[in-house]
């Protein structure tokens, strides 16, 4: 049985206002995960969460399924994505919809790539992990060059005691890029967005560039624009305009 695919997109954001229905790359940015999710192949449903009118009417001509709103207590900036989940699994089991395996897709993270998702789903699938998180590995490392402050706001090393002399002799970090494959039952029971048995599913870092400032913004513009130097055009970037509203899993 094929994943659903769960994307939550709401409507405020304090960081770049409208973000999710900005155009960039030619289309809304909520669209972009949507008709990637949709043309992949790899899911049964592609499930929109949202309180705001126009991001549904967004979402359902891009050919997800938009079946329940989403309230706005759980719309606002302090709202936890894992209790948006919840909610979004209680409203789709009320409505029929049978679920095991789901992926959430942050939409603010445009470039995930299917290969990572099919691979993350997979990882899950083999294993008897309680989650796979897709994430890249994170060249500015807490052991070595990011700091907090400390007692009477001196700077300190965050992580260890400051004995890490080069950036090679530190351990890996990854920051996680907005991709989890996860069982339904498991996140459950956890309801965290690692769980203790969370594997890793690695994913270059230009794929991972998650939108939450008007720079980051003008960076994925640019991506869409050129692509990158090295690396996938800007065409890879393109979604195909033959699904259009097409959906996905109209039995439940």
């Amino acid at each position: 049985m094929k994943p659903v695919c769960f994307i939550g997109a709401r409507g405020g954001s304090r960081g770049v206002p409208g973000k999710n229905t900005a155009v960039v790359g030619g289309r809304p940015l909520v669209a972009h995960a949507i008709r990637r999710s949709i043309d992949s192949g790899i899911f049964r449903h592609v499930v929109v969460s949202t309180e705001d009118p126009g991001i549904a009417r967004i979402a359902r001509r891009e050919g997800a399924e938009v079946p329940f709103v989403r309230p706005r207590r759980l719309a606002g900036d302090s709202a936890s994505m894992i209790d948006v989940i919840v909610h979004g699994i209680r409203e789709l089991e009320s409505l029929g919809y049978d679920l095991d395996v789901m992926v959430n897709r942050d939409c603010t993270v445009p470039f995930i790539r299917d290969a990572d998702v099919s691979r993350a789903v997979g990882i899950l699938r083999r294993t008897k992990c309680d989650m796979v998180a897709g994430a890249y590995r994170q060249h500015h490392n807490p052991y070595f060059d990011v700091v907090e402050r400390g007692p009477g706001g001196f700077l300190r090393i965050a992580k260890g005691r400051g004995g890490v002399r080069s950036r090679q002799a530190a351990p890996a970090v990854y920051q996680l890029a907005g991709l989890h494959a996860f069982r339904k039952e498991r996140f459950l029971r956890y309801r965290r967005e690692v769980p203790p048995r969370t594997m890793l599913c690695e994913i270059p870092i230009e794929t991972g560039l998650m939108i939450d400032t008007p720079f980051e913004m003008g960076v994925a513009r640019l991506i869409f624009k050129h692509g990158l130097p090295g690396g996938p055009s800007a065409v890879d970037y393109k979604v195909g305009s033959r699904h259009v509203g097409r959906r996905v899993g109209r039995k439940k």
